[in-house]
């Protein structure tokens, strides 16, 4: 016996509703809907006739096809359901109504499923309609989508898989908060647990689950397909007289005409109870309701009649193809003609369009060639800017240097000189009239030459902040920078209000200078930065930029950009030098000098 005759007898296959979907369609079909969803097979069908006789467009003729088919396949019509879903199948086609020809594919592929040993390939029809469900991102579908897969799986007793993909179909329901679908799929998911891990208590767990969703809906066909599973989760714990009483609760729901399989399992699972419990009247009374309702399933001639139309289709399929494909030999032997004089109206164009081309590439090459000249033009015209910056600095620090030793000089010949003198007469007085009050004064004007030293030092070392010194001569830099080229350099400062030794201020200076033309010349960068602060201690200078950066290891191995030289004049400074750069990320340059 096949899995899938096994499956049937211990599982109700329950899907999600098979035409749970909505139509943009008149009230007609609708009603038609509905009544399927809800197993009114009854009214479906005669509103179906009703249907028949307004139809009118191509469209309108598929969605009769269609209905027609769900009908027919509900009431195990199956060969009639199949011919008329391959007929919406190929309507649909036709009008390009994608979502109705997907859906028409899921209808198939779900009757073939239910056909036993027919020999059909019934998996292009579900792949069709994952291709649809993928591509709308539609919840319901998905999920059908996934609960189909799953049922793949649980053919082959591959459990994980079959659990992995039921679960993927709660996710998508859980969208749209379809709490009677997941309660169906959960059902599924005991089934799965009876069926191959042989555990009871979890199948009766997700049984119970789901049976008040289905009370709460009033389904009563999915009411007494759970009794049924429960009793067969009990069959196996050897509960046998549980079993009996939900096999009578299964009486009392009334199923549909129509529902000649589901009652033959309901019978075939019945006969196996009775006969457990040795009750076999009822199991006998069984076996003659399970002979005759058997007979009335004809799965072989339904099968026979199936692969008929297949092949039927098939064959108009390869007819029309054939049809279309002489068509289109035709059509480009046409085109051939047409073709040829296009192409050469499009080579002459071509041909224009090239000489067009290559002039315009060769004037944008030529102004290429003046940017660049023009931008080394303005390299040149900056790197003049800083030496004469660096030289307007150095002459106003020697200058500054001349005034402060004139500044001594003077005060040492005419303040420190004339005192001196007197000290020196005092001295001679001294030497002839020891008197204590001429010692006191001897000894008063020694202490004044000392302190009039002592100023001279302090005033030479510490300095005032002076109008020329480092800070200032940097602001000019980059003010002058600034005016002259498109970058925009901004400086900083922090407790700089004294003047450094005038060696140190001269070298820090033309270090930044050289670290600004590189920026320059290589960085393309708009705007820069120079922080100068001073931490008692040592000085930390900080330049950055926002240009394109480089890659620190190449240019450093290669001394490229003269950072090797400046690098060289920090560890004169016995200060450190570092650099941060990546391509693309600008570049950051840190110098720290212990004064």
């Amino acid at each position: 016996m096949s899995r899938k005759s096994t499956i049937s007898n211990i599982l109700f296959p329950v899907m999600l509703f098979i035409t749970g979907f909505c139509f943009s369609q008149n009230s007609v079909y609708k009603e038609i809907n509905y009544y399927l969803n809800e197993s009114n097979l009854d009214s479906a069908k005669i509103k179906l006739e009703k249907a028949k006789k307004s139809k009118k467009s191509i469209f309108e003729k598929g969605l009769f096809s269609y209905y027609s088919g769900v009908l027919l396949k509900k009431i195990d019509n199956h060969d009639l359901g199949y011919k008329a879903l391959k007929s919406s199948i190929s309507i649909f086609k036709e009008v390009d109504s994608l979502e109705y020809w997907a859906n028409a594919n899921y209808e198939i592929y779900d009757l073939l499923e239910h056909q036993n040993n027919l020999k059909i390939n019934s998996k292009p029809y579900l792949d069709n309609y994952m291709f649809f469900a993928k591509l709308s991102q539609n919840p319901l579908m998905m999920a059908r989508a996934y609960s189909k897969i799953a049922g793949i799986h649980s053919d082959k007793d591959d459990f994980e898989n079959t659990l992995l993909y039921y679960n993927k179909t709660i996710k998508e329901l859980k969208k749209n908060e379809d709490t009677l679908r997941i309660a169906i799929i959960e059902m599924n998911i005991g089934t799965e647990y009876y069926s191959v891990k042989k555990d009871p208590d979890s199948a009766l767990y997700f049984y119970k689950k789901a049976l008040p969703i289905f009370k709460k809906y009033k389904k009563s066909r999915l009411i007494s397909n759970n009794y049924n599973n429960q009793a067969q989760a009990y069959s196996l714990i050897g509960n046998y007289k549980r079993v009996i009483e939900l096999y009578e609760k299964t009486d009392t729901i009334k199923l549909i005409d129509y529902d000649k399989k589901t009652r033959a399992v309901y019978y075939k699972n019945k006969v196996k109870a009775y006969k457990k419990v040795n009750d076999f009247r009822n199991a006998f009374i069984f076996s003659e309701k399970l002979i005759s309702i058997s007979d009335s399933i004809n799965d072989t001639k339904q099968n026979i009649a199936i692969s008929e139309i297949k092949e039927k289709y098939d064959n108009a399929t390869l007819r029309a193809e054939k049809a279309e494909g002489e068509k289109q030999i035709l059509i480009e032997q046409k085109n051939r003609a047409k073709n040829k004089n296009i192409a050469i109206v499009l080579g002459i164009l071509l041909l224009f369009g090239t000489i067009i081309f290559l002039l315009i590439q060769k004037n944008t090459k030529r102004k290429q060639l003046l940017a660049e000249q023009d931008k080394e033009l303005e390299k040149q015209k900056v790197a003049t800017l800083l030496k004469d910056q660096e030289i307007n600095s150095i002459n106003a620090m020697i200058e500054g240097q001349e005034k402060e030793r004139q500044r001594i000089a003077n005060d040492l010949h005419d303040d420190l000189g004339g005192l001196m003198a007197t000290v020196k007469l005092q001295f001679n007085v001294l030497k002839e009239q020891q008197t204590p009050e001429l010692f006191n004064k001897t000894n008063n004007l020694l202490d004044q030459a000392y302190n009039k030293v002592r100023s001279i030092a302090h005033a030479k070392n510490s300095g005032v902040i002076a109008k020329q010194g480092l800070l200032k001569a940097v602001k000019n830099m980059a003010h002058n920078v600034s005016s002259a080229s498109t970058i925009d350099i901004e400086v900083t400062d922090y407790g700089l209000e004294s003047r450094l030794e005038n060696s140190l201020e001269l070298s820090i200076f033309r270090i930044i200078q050289e670290l600004t033309t590189n920026i320059i010349k290589h960085a393309e960068a708009t705007h820069a930065t120079i922080s100068l602060t001073n931490h008692e201690d040592s000085l930390n200078i900080m330049i950055e930029d926002n240009g394109k950066g480089f890659n620190t290891n190449k240019v450093v191995q290669n001394n490229g950009m003269g950072l090797h030289s400046i690098e060289k004049r920090v560890e004169h400074l016995e200060g450190e030098f570092k650099i941060e750069s990546q391509p693309n990320q600008g570049t950051t340059i840190i110098i720290d000098i212990p004064l």
